[in-house]
């Protein structure tokens, strides 16, 4: 695995420079004359899905964009923002966002490694010194037959590309195996207010789940980015994004915590049924003090198209630069793949086809599944547990966006929506 310096090398920038103008160069020679357009006729069956979603009671309500070379080839609003007050969905109404925070948190970090404040080869402990003492977890058992946790050093220390990643062996409470959700679950970690500072050294005392670099496993890795952020820019981690990411793209309802009764007023509401959501977002909106950079913002379509397409452009958007090539092609490079020494396991959230970089999936091969998942070689992605959804598809000049509140329903929507996406773009048999 090839680490990078605080600095990008001299050599290496270039390099990725070059790539990035060919990639560009190319892209914008396709626009002209190769990249399909979406069929009319096939968009159409997008709004018959949601339509019948929002008329069998299984959603309140969604936003859907497809945008294709800058402008938008389908934008629909579906049903309510909430069923209690039957306010209709805009492409302003406000989502929680949960796991599709993390693209942003992410990029956060890499600009302030692009800026030589940060480097990826840093141990968290440079910052958290909590770290230095972190333990790995090793299931056990006593003499008598009683399950423990053995408690052993970690063969390296958890670095800041194991928490970008997700190779720190930290993970969810639901996640890591029964003596390590224990341990969670018995830790504390959520009781009281926690702002990142308190929230990141209980982490730190937390076992990690595996050894750092050796399993791609989920959890709360990018929220102690989020406090690194704030240590090393000495600013909230809200007050950095906003300065540097989303005042400059404008995305102007992205935060953490809504400030007017107007914009709560715009919150989408899950269902009544959607208990497990509906726990999750008391528990998010009962912590303002927490900026979980892991999933703690909320946004609109309007907002996140404007992310999105700054992704697709490489890293820029209306001529602004908020990525350097070396850093945007870093963050989209997979490396959980061969050579990495990182394994997967049933709960490599990628899923079939796709790698990982820095805070998003990306596709490098069909998969294992016949016929392959739809989509494109090198598209980024990620999701969420809300059923937010983004794709971003530079062999397409497209990106797509589909935002709901659904935990129950969410994981029949996701591959139903982005089969019927690549449908549109597909040629008629």
């Amino acid at each position: 695995m090839l680490h990078r310096t605080a600095r990008w090398r001299a050599g290496e920038l270039f390099a990725a420079a070059l790539s990035f103008s060919i990639w560009t160069n190319t892209a914008a020679a396709n626009q002209a004359e190769n990249i399909p357009a979406p069929s009319p006729h096939k968009l159409e069956r997008i709004t018959e899905f949601f339509n019948n979603e929002v008329a069998t009671g299984k959603l309140p309500g969604a936003v859907v964009l497809i945008q294709q070379h800058g402008k938008p080839v389908y934008l629909k609003c579906f049903g309510v923002q909430d069923v209690a007050t039957k306010a209709p969905m805009t492409p302003d109404t406000i989502f929680a966002l949960h796991s599709m925070t993390k693209p942003i948190t992410s990029v956060a970090a890499m600009m302030l490694i692009d800026a030589g404040k940060l480097s990826l080869t840093d141990p968290a402990s440079k910052f958290i010194p909590a770290f230095a003492d972190v333990k790995v977890g090793v299931p056990s058992t006593a003499a008598d037959g009683t399950p423990f946790l053995k408690l052993v050093p970690p063969d390296r220390p958890v670095t800041i590309e194991d928490l970008l990643r997700h190779t720190s062996g930290i993970t969810y409470d639901y996640i890591g195996g029964k003596l390590i959700d224990k341990a969670y679950k018995d830790s504390g970690l959520f009781d009281g207010k926690f702002p990142n500072k308190v929230f990141a050294e209980r982490i730190a005392r937390l076992p990690l789940s595996r050894q750092p670099g050796t399993l791609w496993r989920y959890g709360h890795s990018t929220d102690v980015i989020g406090r690194i952020i704030e240590i090393v820019s000495g600013q909230t981690l809200y007050q950095f994004e906003k300065q540097h990411i989303l005042d400059p793209l404008r995305m102007t309802s992205t935060k953490y915590v809504l400030d007017s009764a107007d914009e709560r007023a715009r919150m989408a509401e899950p269902l009544p049924s959607d208990t497990i959501l509906l726990d999750s977002e008391r528990e998010r909106r009962a912590h303002p003090e927490w900026e979980s950079g892991g999933g703690g913002l909320v946004s609109t379509l309007n907002d996140y198209a404007r992310f999105a397409q700054m992704i697709l452009n490489g890293g820029e958007l209306d001529g602004k630069r908020y990525l350097s090539p070396a850093a945007f092609k870093a963050m989209t490079t997979d490396h959980v793949g061969p050579g990495s020494g990182v394994a997967r396991d049933y709960f490599y959230f990628p899923g079939d086809g796709f790698g990982y970089g820095y805070g998003l999936a990306v596709r490098t091969d069909p998969g294992n599944a016949k016929p392959p998942p739809p989509g494109s070689i090198g598209e980024l992605k990620w999701d969420s547990g809300s059923g937010t959804y983004f794709g971003v598809d530079p062999s397409l000049n497209m990106i797509y966006i589909m935002l709901e509140q659904t935990q129950n329903e969410r994981g029949r929507i996701l591959p139903a929506f982005k089969a019927l996406v690549y449908d549109a773009f597909a040629a008629d048999k």
